[in-house]
């Protein structure tokens, strides 16, 4: 681990599989999606583990006799199944994450989000699993014209959060996290909780990898977090 070189003026994060765990709502939605095309739907470990891949992974994995062109036609009922039901009862902040972001909120350090979910799906769920986060910067995967590991939009969330990238940290759970991290220049995290798509988070390169969010609370200098 290399030890964090500043304190930092921002920690952003890669939502799902690192922030909040939605891989039930997920999943619920290919089963019902499996269920009106005639398929069953894979075990749920096996589609969990590519939820960071984004939709296209998970319809793969779910129909693997679909080729690229029927996945796609099969995406904005998958996003309508699940918009449905998002929030309600699959998705939660991960065990350790409520204190450490209300740590980082009594440090005044400012905190934010960059993901590829598309922007009405992450301005949905947000208010439904997570009321009372108040994050400095939402950057979602259709905000700007790249998405990560292209670091445009961790430099933009940046930007809106009034940090400065070269003292901020990225956290996530996908080695596209750690690439869009180091190209936008800010201290990287990879964390062992999230879905990983089957990878070793210790081969991306990033400068930490953590097991559990008390680990970045002590990088980032907060101490101890209430539980």
């Amino acid at each position: 681990m290399k030890p964090l070189p500043f304190k930092p003026e921002g920690v952003f994060f890669d939502l799902d599989g690192t922030l909040l765990d939605s891989a039930r709502d997920l999943y619920a939605a290919l089963v019902t999606l499996g269920g009106e095309l005639g398929r069953e739907a894979p075990p749920y470990e096996t589609v969990r583990a590519v939820v960071s891949r984004g939709s296209r992974a998970m319809l793969a994995v779910t129909f693997p006799e679909f080729d690229a062109d029927a996945i796609l036609a099969q995406i904005p009922r998958f996003f309508a199944l699940y918009e449905a039901t998002m929030g309600t009862d699959g998705s939660h902040p991960f065990d350790g994450i409520e204190p450490l972001l209300a740590g980082l909120d009594t440090a005044d350090i400012r905190w934010g989000i960059v993901t590829n979910k598309p922007g009405a799906l992450t301005d949905a769920l947000l208010p439904r699993a997570v009321p009372n986060w108040k994050p400095a910067a939402v950057v979602s995967g259709d905000t700007l014209p790249v998405k990560k590991p292209d670091p445009a939009p961790v430099l933009h969330a940046c930007a809106i959060a009034g940090c400065d990238p070269a003292r901020s940290v990225f956290v996530g759970d996908d080695r596209r996290d750690v690439s869009a991290g180091h190209a936008a220049g800010l201290y990287t995290v990879a964390v062992r909780w999230g879905y990983l798509d089957g990878g070793d988070p210790a081969e991306w390169g990033a400068d930490a990898v953590i097991g559990h969010p008390d680990e970045l609370a002590a990088l980032c200098g907060l101490g101890e977090v209430a539980a």
